[in-house]
């Protein structure tokens, strides 16, 4: 593969403030894709090469334990062990986030307890998810029970259609629960990440999830992102904040149209193979996702193919 990629990226100035720590944690935040074998077990020897492909591309931190890393999989010794390898590959070079995809107060409380020993920059926590949806005060009051029980900055992952979060609730979190420094929009809205980057405290982050989208969320003041194509391409969208930052706009449009073809190129319902296929295009190994979910089929490889010339040519 063409080093456009993979190349090293000079780092990006850091202004965040030393009083607020979580402030750091601006720009591109790739989600890790846990390497799952051909029996669905975590190769967890093969983490710290995803993590080092991501580290020279240039990232302001990493994450594990997400949806693409299809952290809604893992058991309980399965989050341990993922959690401490990535944050060991991770060496100090760049902040290591923990990913909790749970379903109560209680198992968030019993997972962050699991991450005891590691140095943890923030938790991405979802709201809860199965099937029954709790009312705005008891979503404030889950979050608040959470921050009374770690010290770890939190963030929102609004990412649950279900008990999808609105822009007023997210900012009532924020401000009630000082813990809950930032959150992560990953619906399509524009608007409703340009009423959060308005809306926010300057000391709160709004981080893009929006795969299709992250030129304008960049443009719109988001902080930064964790996403799917950050994983699958990290130098390039590392490359894409850095031209938004300059003011490089001719640039910026540039890699989001090369970025959106390969982002159309990968089936949704499969997200994570894909993923996981575009890095080992970069000369990692191959993995696959947990069953029940299809592994990448040789029709979306070649589309992935053409799509990901078009993005290093």
């Amino acid at each position: 593969m063409s080093p456009g990629i993979v190349e090293r990226a000079a780092p990006a100035p850091d202004s965040a403030s030393s009083a607020e720590p979580h402030m750091r944690l601006t720009g591109i935040l790739p989600p890790v894709a846990m390497p799952f074998d051909a029996q669905g077990e975590i190769e967890y020897s093969a983490i710290p090469e995803q993590i080092d492909l991501m580290v020279e591309g240039g990232v302001r931190g990493v994450v594990a334990g997400g949806s693409t890393g299809e952290g809604h999989t893992l058991d309980s010794e399965e989050f341990v062990r993922a959690m401490g390898a990535a944050h060991d590959a991770t060496r100090g070079r760049v902040p290591f986030l923990a990913g909790l995809i749970v379903n109560s107060t209680r198992e968030a409380i019993r997972r962050i307890r699991m991450l005891d020993g590691l140095q943890v920059a923030a938790l991405q926590i979802t709201p809860v998810h199965y099937l029954f949806k709790p009312t705005a005060d008891a979503t404030v009051d889950h979050f608040k029970a959470i921050a009374d029980h770690t010290d770890i900055p939190i963030l929102i992952y609004n990412v649950i259609p279900w008990n999808y979060l609105g822009v007023d609730l997210m900012l009532r979190i924020m401000q009630e629960v000082p813990s809950v420094v930032g959150m992560k929009q990953s619906s399509g809205d524009l608007k409703s990440l340009s009423d959060l980057v308005s809306g926010v405290s300057p000391r709160n982050l709004v981080l893009s999830g929006i795969d299709a989208l992250l030129y304008p969320a960049f443009a719109l003041g988001a902080h930064g992102a964790i996403s799917a194509l950050t994983t699958a391409v990290p130098g390039a969208c590392v490359k894409l904040h850095r031209a938004v930052q300059a003011g490089d706009h001719a640039t910026a449009l540039d890699l989001h149209r090369r970025l959106g073809a390969l982002w159309n190129s990968m089936t949704h319902d499969n997200l994570p193979a894909c993923v996981k296929y575009v890095q080992h295009r970069q000369g990692l190994g191959m993995f696959h996702p947990r069953a029940p979910m299809d592994r990448v089929t040789d029709a979306q490889k070649a589309r992935i193919d053409a799509a990901l010339g078009g993005l290093i040519g």
